[in-house]
């Protein structure tokens, strides 16, 4: 597999994919992608045509043409014609049940697994997990499954926050994430901060940007690792 996923798409106050240009250029450049077929379900309060432009604009930066899938007449055949898959980030809900609706989710997860580039950002980074129950978003649709590409057997959690603001009563993200791991105990949660991302190249897997992420199991201390720690644990199935 060939993967770069990206906690984020802009940090404040940066244009949009600011922060990520550098890995997205070197991505496509190490695999000679010239062409990438878009993915923008996730996006609900932008037209998938402006999601598409805007996406556009930067690739074209790197001599690198998107195409959408939702301009696809045949969406399973433009998966299996693809050479990378670019998922965009919004709604995660909604890109899932997109997925699952238009019966891509298995033909992209076997193209991937052959070898595939494939790119995403935010919720684009969570359905590479077994399962979206990592997402911070609001569940504004209910697709058919939480089941997701299953490309790597860990949860992430974009844009992990370790704050609390003063005056909040809620839950913390790591309460959150707690919870999760109450009811779902053989997985490991990576909360990965903004401005950072997972790069994976076969069975390796490593941290890219500049702040720690911070790992979290069941019944553990939750700890940090940086780019430089092995990760590999991450890529093999927990053993409990």
């Amino acid at each position: 597999m060939n993967l770069l996923l990206l906690s984020n798409s802009t940090n404040a106050g940066e244009e949009y994919l600011g922060w990520p240009r550098p890995l997205i250029k070197s991505f496509l450049e190490q695999y000679g992608i010239k062409k990438c077929l878009f993915i923008p379900y996730a996006g609900v309060t932008i037209s998938w045509n402006n999601y598409t432009e805007r996406v556009s604009n930067v690739f074209a930066e790197f001599g690198c043409q998107i195409e959408s899938i939702h301009h696809a007449p045949n969406p399973v055949e433009a998966v299996e014609n693809a050479a990378c898959i670019v998922v965009g980030g919004g709604n995660t809900f909604r890109l899932v049940q997109c997925l699952h609706e238009q019966k891509v989710m298995q033909p992209i997860r076997n193209r991937v697994l052959n070898g595939l580039p494939f790119m995403g950002w935010s919720a684009g980074s969570n359905i590479a997990c077994p399962t979206l129950r990592t997402t911070n978003d609001m569940p504004v649709i209910e697709p058919a499954s939480f089941e997701t590409l299953n490309l790597i057997p860990f949860q992430i959690n974009p844009h992990y926050l370790d704050a609390h603001p003063d005056g909040h009563g809620g839950e913390t993200r790591e309460d959150r994430i707690l919870e999760f791991l109450e009811l779902n105990r053989k997985t490991y949660v990576v909360g990965l901060r903004e401005g950072c991302a997972l790069a994976v190249e076969g069975e390796s897997i490593k941290l890219l940007g500049n702040r720690p992420m911070r790992v979290f199991q069941y019944h553990a201390p939750a700890y940090e690792l940086e780019t430089r720690d092995d990760l590999s644990f991450l890529m093999r199935e927990m053993v409990v």
